[in-house]
């Protein structure tokens, strides 16, 4: 499979947690589409101490994973809020 652009969009996306609504990730967004996965070199400032952790609630919004031979990180369904 064919590994991800390496040149960023231009869309910058904040991710927030549903349940807490606290700022969890800035990312750089490709597409119009609903936000499935994070691409670890696509996020411009990360909020989180722990990966797909919220700081505040403690809720897991995302799981570490491989996609395409690169990091990223899976988002669980209903959990984060995109703006």
């Amino acid at each position: 499979m064919a590994k991800p652009r390496t040149k960023l969009p231009d869309k910058s996306v904040v991710i927030s947690c549903a349940k807490c609504k606290n700022k969890l990730l800035k990312y750089r967004k490709g597409g119009t589409g609903s936000l499935v996965k994070c691409f670890i070199d696509r996020i411009t400032k990360d909020y989180t101490e722990q990966a797909g952790i919220c700081p505040q609630c403690q809720t897991e919004f995302a799981r570490l994973t491989m996609i395409r031979g690169v990091p990223a990180l899976k988002m669980i369904g209903g959990k984060v809020q995109v703006k």
